[in-house]
């Protein structure tokens, strides 16, 4: 199937997935990221929950990378060049939910994209190849190319990788690895 397609059948699948279910995908997905080795990564680049969206609630893994001392950074999205500026996170972060309901940072030293060792990145599915289809603005492909060549990117997802998307292109970017529950 290609990205449109793909793009609303998971929309879907989210949605119609029970709050038990959601509880149990997430605690899977936390034990796999809480196992991650974090020894070479100080920065973290980690999405804010659209709850709207029913994406996964990534505070848990916030607070478990603030509390191993990693530098945690979040973005705020720009609709009008489909870009990201990055801010670096920690408790006394104030957030406000965009008109978009996405939580964004107000305050916050704002980070290069180079910065950052570690990109957990939003899905929503993935294929055999670990490529991805999110939400169709290009946001983090284009945030991908702006990091260091050799950092690391980690897709989160509910559901298990699919053995193809049809229509990828030079501008999607393969991920390292996708947590999603085992």
């Amino acid at each position: 199937m290609n990205k449109q397609e793909l793009r609303k059948i998971y929309k879907q699948k989210r949605q119609d997935l029970s709050l038990k279910e959601v509880e149990n995908l997430q605690e899977n997905i936390y034990k796999q990221v809480f196992e991650l080795d974090f020894s070479t990564i100080k920065t973290v680049h980690i999405f804010l929950s659209i709850e709207r969206l029913f994406e996964l609630n990534t505070n848990p893994i916030i607070d478990f990378l603030l509390l191993n001392n990693k530098q945690v950074v979040v973005s705020v999205s720009n609709f009008e060049t489909n870009t990201l500026k990055h801010f670096l996170f920690d408790r006394k972060t104030v957030l406000k939910v965009s008109s978009f309901g996405i939580p964004e940072p107000v305050n916050g030293k704002e980070m290069d994209a180079k910065e950052v060792d570690l990109v957990f990145v939003p899905l929503l599915i993935s294929d055999e190849k670990n490529y991805r289809v999110g939400y169709g603005k290009g946001f983090y492909d284009r945030f991908l190319a702006e990091c260091r060549t050799d950092v690391k990117t980690i897709g989160l997802n509910f559901f298990e990788p699919i053995k193809s998307i049809e229509n990828t292109n030079e501008f999607d970017i393969s991920l390292d690895e996708v947590i999603y529950p085992k």
